[in-house]
């Protein structure tokens, strides 16, 4: 067992708001702020230590036991579901999982939809479903390109502003599901390490009720 609770970071924006969080509520974030090539990182004063990692990531390692606690996308969650426990929706991070495409496709709806996404599994799940007929071409690009050239009839994606969608004369035709930010567990560790864990939690669950 790790000497201190391990937590994994997701990099990038989460992270910002994460470290903005853990400062709010109490602990010393200088190391994570100061420009560093570590990944693996010490709370001053507080049993934590804290990973940097890409978000696909972060649950995997939460799963394993190598990180006690993650915070990561509710997006990563839904395409790549883990047997972890999801305790917090820490509100950073918002968006909405959505389909979009030509306005056109409001109007007249297709019985078989070519859908491009990176979020295949989400966007299989969704239009089954509802019983529509899909075939699934996976993105790792500008997803909104696919409808522009032929490729697929609509997008499965993250929308924040919908900026990108209106600039390509793109438009949300559907919600899926609201995303953002939550805080997992591994459920061993949860049971191992309760007063430990309970201790950081309440302190993020408590700051969060204060915002």
């Amino acid at each position: 067992m790790n000497e201190n609770p391990r937590m994994a970071l997701t990099k990038g924006r989460l992270e910002k708001d994460t470290v903005n969080l853990l400062e709010a509520a109490g602990l010393d974030m200088e190391p994570v702020r100061k420009p560093s090539r570590k990944l693996i990182l010490q709370v001053p004063q507080f049993p934590l230590d804290l990973i940097l990692l890409k978000g696909p990531d972060v649950a995997t390692y939460v799963e394993y036991g190598v990180a006690d606690l993650g915070v990561v996308g509710k997006d990563v969650l839904l395409e790549d579901p883990k047997p972890v426990y999801e305790v917090l929706d820490l509100g950073f991070g918002r968006c909405r999982m959505a389909v979009a495409g030509p306005p056109e496709m409001a109007a007249t709806p297709k019985k078989h939809l070519r859908v491009a996404s990176k979020y295949p599994r989400i966007a299989r799940d969704y239009f089954e479903g509802r019983g529509q007929s899909v075939e699934i071409i996976r993105q790792q690009g500008s997803v909104e390109l696919a409808p522009l050239m032929g490729l697929a009839d609509v997008i499965v994606d993250i929308v924040e502003t919908g900026n990108t969608l209106k600039a390509n004369g793109l438009v949300v035709l559907e919600e899926i599901v609201p995303i953002s930010a939550r805080l997992v567990v591994n459920k061993i560790s949860y049971k191992t390490r309760r007063h430990e864990m309970n201790r950081l939690i309440d302190m993020m669950e408590k700051q969060l009720t204060n915002r």
